[in-house]
């Protein structure tokens, strides 16, 4: 079970409370303007909000995620309120359809917003603060013909988002506009001055405040100074206690029976579940803090708000992230600041309507129109744009769709859009090619992904026809979890018929029992006797260097160990001997993406010849077969920098540190060393002691190759007969790069 948030701490009640009062201030035009544009009564709205405050804010786990009614619902709202006849039969479908959202929730149905991509949510912030911006600067400069709350492009007066602004210039209020336009002021000012921004009076407030004041002063200029009530905000008001009450309705439990309302309960219920998931998961993006909401969880505490909601005479509520961004923007941290505001509003509109009424719509748009450009901004394009355009236009659809018609229809072509890159991309490079060049010849391994679907019919069998005459393809579904029928009979088929035809190989690993396609491996994984035999000493150098290059770029070749355990077992064909120091920085396997069988191993400090080490190189070139010797020193060798240190001194090894068989190692190595080291490493820094140090070992590398060549007859006629090659190489630790110290012939 998902935790419940912990309260909050004392420190941040105080944020809270004051955010709850801005989001109050915010809430309260919108709560009336959503239910206008809805065409349901305006106290609905009220009733809305105060639940989405109240009773979802207590039990959403969301520590910022502010309900109420949602702009979104609008259309929908008003379409079911004509279908059903009635507005108190539309209340019975609000109660069922958060009946249904429990349903939702318990299925854990919350999920699915997981699911929603980045760039879709990011685009949803962005064009909300658009939409803020282009819906408050009517209200902002005194035209409102249109509801504060509705965010749809096409409105209720028959204009549209663009067309109320055209109609502005002939309609704007001079008293209104210098209210919204001083707000504008004061707010930015609030915001960059210390002393301001660290009151305890949050901005908001002393904005309506400053309006409250504005209105009665124009008032009593009168003229065009003078705000008329169609400015301000209009709670219903009632004469008294039962005239109070009789504002609310109730359901219509006689229409129970009636299909039409299920219909639209269930529409009701699928189009609040999607908004809220989307608005969650946006609040979630906003919150400063990165906490995670519980979806399911949400989906429950909705419900039952919708259902209470229904039963007391509100429109439906959802997560909405206007109010959600207020929120976070004035300092909320935990759902205090929710519950605080729907407090405020039942407390307000219930005994303070006619003050609640003086505050003018300009003022709120101010605050709404900032919040507008603090959720839109150019380091938010800048990103999408260098996300690339797999994320900049679902991003850009997103957010021009949502202008142009509203959030649903915006939210869902934005997913459209990203769901066509990724099938785009899915088409295009559905699995990943990688040619193994492996000692008996290249191969072409074809990684599939996860979830091959038809899609990935046209690029797989693309690639099946690139594959040269007597190539050889592995097939690797080790990570994939589905097949299409269609691409399983592709590969059925050029496995079993048009491989063979064209003399290709085909090698399959990973293949599910329910494919009834076994794993197979025609080419050789491991060294044997033909390679061995085949193989000339610069072709094994070769060899080594691509499994170098290979282990650089950390694309190791696919093997099958246990495959090369049972195949090894009989005996061994290595195709060379690596010489080296045995600092744990420098594993000759991995450093040139070997397996078993390949290499013989050879490794002592300081990579320093002796009788022991000769007679394991001699038994692995002359009795063994190998083709190669790869004598590979390394820069910051241990065994080399203490050579250095003792070089020149009284001391040994063994009275510097106790270890009585390290002499004869360091005695080798500082053959190396010239005589007149001594005088320069007195007077030399640590960078051009570390130089000379890796000189050292470049010497000593060489004279190991000398020393083998000098004193082991059996290699010295090996390598005279062109058999066997012997090459000094120097590994640098820090960068993984191999220098090769002279080549031999191919």
């Amino acid at each position: 079970m998902t935790p419940t948030p912990t309260p909050p701490p004392a420190s941040s009640v105080r944020g809270d409370l004051t955010a709850s009062v801005v989001v109050f201030l915010v809430a309260l035009p919108l709560c009336l303007g959503v239910a206008l544009a809805s065409g349901a009564p305006l106290i609905s709205g009220i009733v809305a909000g105060v639940v989405g405050g109240i009773l979802v804010g207590l039990l959403s786990g969301s520590n910022t995620s502010v309900s109420g009614p949602a702009a979104g619902l609008t259309a929908v709202v008003a379409a079911q309120i004509i279908a059903l006849g009635s507005f108190e039969a539309f209340l019975l479908a609000v109660v069922a359809g958060g009946v249904m959202q429990i349903g939702l929730g318990l299925a854990r149905a919350g999920t699915l917003g997981a699911f929603i991509p980045s760039s879709v949510i990011k685009g949803l912030l962005a064009a909300i603060g658009v939409l803020l911006i282009l819906k408050q600067i009517p209200h902002l400069l005194g035209h409102d013909a249109d509801p504060q709350g509705d965010m749809a492009f096409e409105q209720p007066d028959q204009q549209n988002t663009f067309s109320e602004l055209i109609d502005l210039f002939g309609d704007a209020h001079l008293g209104a506009a210098v209210i919204g336009l001083l707000s504008v002021a004061l707010l930015v000012v609030w915001g960059r001055w210390k002393l301001l921004k660290s009151s305890p009076v949050p901005a908001p407030l002393a904005v309506v405040l400053l309006g409250v004041g504005l209105v009665e002063l124009f008032r009593s200029v009168g003229g065009l100074w003078a705000v008329d009530p169609g400015h301000l905000v209009e709670v219903p008001v009632a004469a008294d206690v039962a005239g109070f009450f009789a504002l609310f309705a109730s359901p219509d439990f006689t229409q129970w029976a009636n299909p039409a309302v299920y219909k639209a309960a269930a529409t009701l219920a699928a189009v609040a579940s999607l908004e809220t998931l989307l608005n969650l998961e946006a609040v979630d993006k906003l919150d400063p803090h990165r906490r995670v909401s519980p979806p399911s969880r949400e989906l429950v505490a909705q419900a039952i708000g919708n259902v209470a909601s229904g039963l007391c005479g509100g429109i439906p509520v959802t997560s909405v992230i206007v109010r959600s961004s207020v929120n976070i923007n004035a300092g909320g941290k935990s759902k205090l600041s929710t519950v605080g505001h729907g407090v405020l509003l039942l407390v307000c509109v219930a005994f303070l309507p006619a003050l609640l009424n003086r505050i003018p719509l300009a003022c709120l748009a101010a605050i709404l129109l900032v919040t507008g450009f603090k959720l839109v901004t150019p380091a938010l394009v800048r990103q999408m744009w260098a996300g690339g355009r797999d994320q900049f236009l679902p991003f850009a659809i997103t957010v021009v769709a949502i202008v142009f018609t509203d959030l649903l229809v915006g939210v869902l072509l934005g997913i459209a859009a990203s769901l066509g890159f990724i099938l785009w991309s899915n088409a295009r490079r559905p699995l990943r090619q990688v040619v193994e060049k492996r000692p008996g010849g290249d191969v072409l391994h074809i990684e599939l992904g996860n979830q091959v679907s038809f899609l990935n019919r046209v690029a797989l069998a693309k690639a099946f026809q690139q594959v040269p005459p007597n190539g050889h393809v592995l097939l690797d579904a080790r990570r994939t979890d589905y097949i299409d029928p269609d691409v399983y009979a592709l590969i059925r088929e050029f496995k079993d018929t048009t491989g063979p035809a064209r003399a290709v190989e085909v090698s399959l690993v990973g293949f599910q029992d329910d494919y009834h396609l076994r794993d197979r491996t025609h080419y050789a994984e491991y060294s044997t006797a033909e390679l061995q035999a085949a193989l000339t000493p610069g072709q094994v150098l070769r060899v080594l260097k691509d499994g170098h290059e290979r282990f650089l770029k950390g694309q190791h070749l696919t093997r099958d160990l246990g495959r090369q355990v049972n195949a090894t077992a009989a005996g061994q064909h290595p195709l060379a001997v690596v010489l080296s120091c045995i600092d744990s920085r420098a594993p000759a396997e991995l450093l040139f993406d070997t397996g078993l069988g390949d290499v013989f191993s050879v490794r002592v400090a300081g990579n320093v010849t002796g009788p022991k080490v000769m007679g394991s190189v001699e038994y692995a070139c002359a009795v063994a077969g190998a083709k190669l010797v790869l004598v590979m020193g390394h820069t910051r060798c241990g065994a080399v920098t203490a050579a250095v240190e003792l070089f020149g001194t009284v001391a040994t090894i063994t009275e510097a540190t106790g270890c009585e068989h390290l002499d004869e190692i360091v005695g080798f190595i500082q053959e190396s060393i010239d005589d007149s080291a001594g005088l320069r490493l007195a007077t030399a820094t640590p960078e051009e002691r570390r130089a000379f140090t890796n000189g050292v070992a470049r010497r000593n590398v060489e004279r190991a190759v000398e020393t083998l060549l000098r004193e082991s007859q059996a290699l010295s006629t090996l390598v005279a007969g062109g058999k066997l090659a012997i090459v000094g190489a120097m590994y640098d630790v820090v960068t993984g790069d191999i220098e090769y110290l002279g080549e031999p012939e191919a």
